[in-house]
């Protein structure tokens, strides 16, 4: 299998798999021109579209390629099914793609049916998981969001995190901040800052690096603990989530 990341709208990445007979998979397409460009350049035939969300950049794209390709079958939760979804899928759910089997994966707190989509190593986790942050909770709660990071968390070492936005400076840039003295952040950032000046792509990134890096996953840290306790008297493991979800919206 190939990977492949398609630069769409301001910082979006329309993610496509394909195999040696040219046949793919389009997750989350928010424009349809970048993805028809690909799919001429590449001569790939397109199977199915996968969705995580309702959002418009995340489904924009959706009604012109079906224009072009009526037979794919497009996946998604219930939230997506006036957005062109052909097939409803909910957590528990397995698709089989390409001769890979996906498990749905349940992840609300971006918005309250956002799913994710696993098979070894690829996760297509749109807006909950990203490199060094998480997503806005445009619909969810902090502990929505964080039962969603800890279902993500038990994923393998090796797991490729193919999320949907280009915000890992951003978020590497609040790490660095909350955590000065962190060698394992700093060291990234850096190395971040590198790669986006030359406009180079961040992603995909290992969840065994993003257990280091990402706060987020990191909120039974004494490090963290620490640092959000000397402004709040947060305790329960949720209430750190969402100390650290304000503290970046106002970052």
């Amino acid at each position: 299998m190939n990977l492949t990341s398609i630069p769409a709208l301001d910082d979006n990445y329309i993610w496509t798999l394909n195999n040696e007979d040219g046949q793919c998979l389009i997750v989350d397409p928010g424009e349809a021109a970048p993805v028809l460009a690909a799919l001429e350049k590449n001569r790939w035939q397109p199977v199915a579209i996968l969705l995580t969300h309702h959002h418009h950049d995340h489904v924009g794209g959706v009604k012109e390629l079906l224009s072009h390709f009526p037979q794919l079958t497009v996946y998604g939760p219930q939230e997506t099914a006036n957005k062109g979804a052909t097939a409803v899928v909910q957590e528990g759910d397995r698709l089989t793609i390409l001769g890979l089997e996906f498990s749905v994966i349940a992840t609300p707190g971006h918005t309250l049916g956002h799913i994710s989509y696993y098979s070894s190593p690829y996760l297509f986790c749109g807006d909950t998981l990203f490199s060094g942050g998480c997503g806005r909770l445009f619909e969810g709660t902090p502990q929505q969001m964080l039962s969603s990071f800890q279902k993500l968390n038990k994923l393998p070492d090796e797991t490729l995190v193919c999320c949907a936005h280009e915000y890992t400076l951003s978020n590497l840039k609040f790490a660095a901040h909350l955590l000065p003295q962190d060698s394992d952040i700093s060291a990234y950032y850096l190395k971040i800052k590198e790669l986006r000046a030359k406009q180079q792509v961040t992603l995909p990134t290992k969840l065994s690096l993003e257990r280091r890096i990402n706060v987020f996953l990191r909120t039974q840290d004494d490090e963290i603990k620490a640092v959000i306790k000397e402004e709040t008297p947060q305790d329960a493991e949720w209430q750190i989530f969402a100390a650290l979800r304000q503290k970046k919206d106002h970052f």
